[in-house]
C-alpha cells in the first residue's frame, strides 16, 4: 500500500534523495559493481554538487543524528571524485565544495 506523501517525514524524504543522489553518485564514479562502464565524472560532479547543497541546507533541520552519516558519505564521494580524476581540482574546487568547503583526504 502506498503511504500518502503528507504522512511522510520530512527527515525520511530528505535522507531518501540523498541516498539516491548518492548512489547515482558512486555509480557514475565507476564505484558500482560493474566499475567504469557507467563512468561519467561530469554526471557524477552534478550529483556530488546537489548533494552538498541538500545536505548543507538540511543539515539544521534533520539534526545531527541523520545529517552525520549523509556528511560522511558526501565527503567520501568528494574524495572519491578527486581520485578519479586525471587532473584535480583545486582545492575548494570540486564537487560540492562550495558548500562543504575545501575537501583533504
Amino acid at each position: 500500500m502506498t503511504r500518502d506523501i503528507a504522512d511522510v517525514p520530512a527527515v525520511e524524504v530528505i535522507t531518501t534523495v540523498a541516498v539516491h543522489l548518492m548512489s547515482a553518485a558512486a555509480v557514475n564514479l565507476g564505484l558500482a559493481e560493474e566499475g567504469p562502464q557507467h563512468k561519467d565524472l561530469d554526471e557524477a560532479r552534478k550529483l556530488i554538487n546537489a548533494l552538498a547543497g541538500l545536505v548543507t541546507a538540511s543539515a539544521t533541520e534533520i539534526s545531527s543524528f541523520h545529517a552525520a552519516p549523509l556528511r560522511d558519505g558526501l565527503k567520501s564521494l568528494q574524495l572519491a571524485f578527486r581520485e578519479a580524476s586525471v587532473v584535480p581540482d583545486e582545492p575548494g574546487q570540486g564537487p560540492g565544495e562550495k558548500f562543504t568547503g575545501p575537501i583533504f583526504g
